[in-house]
């Protein structure tokens, strides 16, 4: 078999940010992780576990705020080189999605180095690469292990204003919520993994960067926002709506997709995680609209845009931020 022929979607149980541990689950495990003392630290802790934000921040000396995060995931599509280049903005996304700048990146790569040749690695490698310049992102070595199953990734370190930082917990009622990419990109991606269809416009939005509509957010006085990734755009509204205190509305028809996002849900290619999603969101959910559309609503996403709880130039506003009520979603 020749690098060529090789389909890296075939060598993974599932693909992207599909393939996260339910966000129910993972809640679970991290629960007694919270409030964990530290003894002579260098500087403040202001976002942490406690409300699974994109990114941890530290403010340290001269008014400046550290970000640090870490993503990787098994291959989305076949080719190594978009694959890289996907998961590497994927993983900058954190650092935009709390207002920040990266600032340098270390790889995280798991190969099977007796099954896949390794010149498809420097590949991917050669992908991330590329991003991170793009990104004005160092990026400096980083860890590889031998792995049954191809993953790709980064830990990034990024700075921002620790008072312009976009959280999760700063949502205010009566606020617009705008979206800066379309959604469908899960199912665009899980039709590629069972069929090799190519969809050049789905690679374009995962490898889009969340660098000017970060900017765009922190411009315009957003203080909340986060990141459409693995929960989908409902599992991350969810989260937000809960840490910041209040509920959300949306309205099904403002909400952009992909071009054949509705074919691909038609023709049954919808991943586990996104099942998952939905079904960890549905007790919290008031709805006047069908089950598939709460499966594009819960599409796990990966390398989505912002979920910005504001007005940003271009980005089209899909709800609003309400006070509490019984529910924490309600879909129109």
């Amino acid at each position: 078999m020749t690098a060529t022929k090789i389909r890296l979607t075939q060598f993974a149980h599932g693909g992207g940010c599909a393939c996260k541990i339910p966000p129910g689950e993972l809640e679970s495990v991290l629960a007694g992780l919270l409030g964990a003392e530290v003894t002579d630290p260098v500087g403040e802790l202001i976002v942490g576990l406690d409300d699974g934000d994109d990114g941890a921040v530290v403010r340290i000396q001269h008014g400046l705020a550290v970000i640090a995060t870490a993503d990787f995931f098994t291959p989305v599509v076949d080719d190594p080189y978009d694959w890289g280049r996907i998961a590497a903005a994927n993983a900058l996304s954190d650092v935009y999605a709390m207002g920040g700048r990266p600032v340098v990146a270390v790889n995280l790569l798991g190969w099977p180095r007796d099954v896949l040749p390794l010149e498809l690695a420097a590949e991917v490698l050669r992908g991330g690469r590329d991003v991170c310049g793009s990104a004005g992102c160092h990026l400096a070595g980083g860890h590889s292990v031998d792995d049954p199953e191809p993953k790709y990734g980064m830990a990034v370190t990024g700075i921002a204003d620790p008072r312009q930082l976009l959280r999760n917990d700063a949502g205010v009622a009566r606020t617009p919520l705008s979206l800066t990419k379309p959604l469908g990109i899960g199912v665009l991606n899980s039709r590629h993994k069972a069929t090799g269809e190519i969809f050049p416009h789905a690679i374009e939005a995962m490898t889009t960067l969340n660098a000017a509509a970060a900017t765009a957010a922190v411009a315009a006085g957003a203080r909340c926002a986060t990141d459409i990734t693995g929960f989908g755009l409902l599992g991350h509204l969810m989260k937000l709506a809960r840490a910041s205190g209040v509920s959300a509305v949306l309205d099904a028809a403002a909400i952009p997709y992909l071009d054949g996002a509705r074919q691909a849900l038609a023709g049954g290619y919808v991943s586990g995680g996104t099942r998952r999603n939905l079904d960890w969101v549905r007790p919290h959910l008031a709805a006047s609209v069908d089950e598939d559309e709460l499966l594009l609503l819960a599409d796990a996403q990966t390398s989505g845009g912002l979920l910005v709880a504001g007005e940003i130039p271009g980005a089209p506003v899909i709800g609003e931020l309400l006070p509490r009520g019984e529910k924490l979603i309600t879909i129109s």
